[in-house]
């Protein structure tokens, strides 16, 4: 069965066929032939057809002309024998008004009511009546002088982040044998630690397929070559693209490829190329330092004080001392900020921003609501160990702060290995007297080093630990001394984002050296 649809007559072809497609739209489309179309058809023409969808395409049988404009109303002719009323074809009757019933009777004007009478003026002269207002009829207050508008801060442009290239990757890539790619490529993935996950589900496909496992330590050793070449190669892909959008990528992108060059640069083009990053990279912090001091300024003498304090905690220089003058001045206005008469919720988001703000320490408050919302104390008691001159205004006491220095988003530190057992010499053939052992000798140093940009905070905490057993062992013909010594490192390397999460990555590295010393009856050392 045929189905109507509307078609615009998009071209003509020489053999006399024309094509189309949907009125308003791309599809669908179709050719049809001329014989089907009307007298005085052209190109552009929205028509109605009648068409059949067939499997292979849709066939338009015909084609119908567009109606012309009328000249005319429409009219409907009445076909009949006339009748009597037919000069009258519309009719209109009006109902009658009724009365309302529970209504009672129209009560009769003062100046019809004989019974009333009219009250005389006794002689007073009349009221003059004033001139209604117009609108409500009430005195207007008069308009509110409209607020100057603040103007809104400029946005920032987002940084954009690093995306390196794969010239030096692929080069060494292409160096490298087929077989050694597979490698490679979990390499520049994750490393080593991507090359065992790598094996490690290998084997645990082939273990589910019932073929024999893979042996890991010939790839792992092969990776332990490749790896040098990569990791140079990809750090000099990122060096690259940091050199030439030094000016726009992220500071914290830049910082990485900067710290990174320490193991990359191995040679004079890469070492050339780290100095050329750093020397970026300085001129790059010295441009922010002086955009976020002139930032701080400018939100200052707008008037937007928690403003000025969130960007004053976010210094992109780090170590850089805060300017005194600025310092003083964002502390005055804090101060004023921090009143009796500051609503809560407010007066919560300030001490938020200024927990965080270099110039904390030298915020006198005003004073303080004289009745805080719980909503207050609440932040008051979460911010005290940064506010505690302020928090103690509210009578909450700042908890005392960790002796060993660690913030809350460091991890605790790993538990050091049990201590090995010494056991004495086997192959001594002469019957124990006597084992005498020394208390255990354990040296622990520790050394922190911290380094921030203002946004991300790196902790390393290496941790060395040295444990000295000495054991004697007292046979009939002579003495054997057994030292032992264990030294154990463990490296505990912590990123702390800006917004408080931490990651932490820890290697522990341990040895062991036993020394056996043979004494003689007098005491001396005979072997070793």
């Amino acid at each position: 069965m045929s189905r109507r649809i509307e078609i615009e007559l998009t071209s003509t072809r020489p053999d006399g066929s024309w094509t189309w497609r949907a009125a308003g739209a791309k599809l669908p489309k179709g050719d049809l032939s001329g014989s089907v179309l009307f007298d005085g058809a052209k190109v552009g023409d929205v028509v109605r057809a009648d068409a059949d969808f067939m499997l292979d395409g849709i066939v338009i049988l015909s084609v119908l002309a567009p109606k012309g404009a009328r000249k005319e109303p429409e009219r409907i002719e009445v076909v009949g024998t006339p009748r009597k009323d037919d000069d009258q074809l519309v009719t209109t009757t009006l109902a009658p008004k009724q009365k309302r019933e529970g209504r009672s009777e129209r009560r009769p004007r003062r100046d019809d009511d004989p019974s009333r009478p009219r009250r005389e003026n006794d002689g007073r002269p009349a009221r003059e009546r004033r001139a209604r207002p117009e609108g409500d009829g009430a005195e207007k207050r008069p308009a509110r002088p409209p607020r100057a508008a603040r103007p809104a801060p400029e946005p920032k442009p987002k940084p954009k982040r690093l995306r390196a290239g794969r010239t030096h990757r692929d080069a060494v890539l292409a160096s490298l044998p087929e077989e050694h790619k597979p490698i490679a490529e979990q390499l520049l993935r994750g490393g080593i630690p991507a090359v065992r996950a790598a094996v490690d589900k290998q084997n645990e496909l082939n273990r589910n397929e019932g073929r024999p496992e893979i042996t890991a330590a010939p790839l792992l050793a092969l990776a332990e070559q490749i790896h040098p070449a990569l990791r140079v190669a990809d750090w000099r892909d990122k060096a690259e693209a940091a050199l030439a959008g030094a000016s726009e990528i992220d500071l914290r992108d830049l910082r990485s490829v900067v710290v990174a060059a320490d193991d990359a640069a191995r040679d004079e083009e890469t070492r050339e190329l780290a100095a050329k990053l750093k020397a970026a990279l300085a001129a790059r912090v010295e441009a922010e330092h002086g955009a976020w001091i002139t930032e701080i300024s400018e939100t200052l003498a707008a008037g937007r004080t928690v403003r000025a304090l969130r960007v004053s905690s976010r210094p992109p220089k780090a170590g850089a001392p805060f300017p005194t003058e600025l310092g003083t001045r964002l502390a005055t206005a804090t101060s004023a900020a921090l009143t009796p008469e500051t609503p809560s919720d407010r007066y919560a988001t300030v001490l938020d921003a200024l927990a965080f703000s270099p110039v904390r320490s030298q915020v006198t408050p005003l004073g303080i609501p004289s009745e805080p919302t719980d909503a207050l104390k609440t932040a008051v008691t979460k911010l005290a160990s940064r506010l505690p001159a302020i928090a103690a205004l509210f009578g909450i006491e700042a908890p005392a702060a960790s002796r060993s220095g660690k913030g809350k988003g460091r991890p605790a530190s790993k538990p050091l290995p049990p201590k090995p057992v010494v056991t004495p010499a086997a192959d001594l053939s002469e019957e124990i007297v006597a084992i005498e052992r020394d208390a255990a000798d354990v040296e622990v140093t520790e050394t922190i080093t911290v380094v921030t940009d203002g946004e991300t905070t790196v902790v390393v905490d290496v941790t060395e630990v040295e444990i000295t057993e000495v054991t004697e062992v007292i046979t009939e013909d002579q003495d054997i001394v057994i030292i032992d010594v264990i030294d154990i490192e463990t490296v505990e390397t912590t990123v702390i984002e800006a917004d408080g999460s931490a990651t932490t990555v820890s290697e522990t590295h341990s040895s062991e050296v036993v020394e056996v010393i043979e004494l003689d009856d007098a005491g001396e050392s005979v072997s070793e």
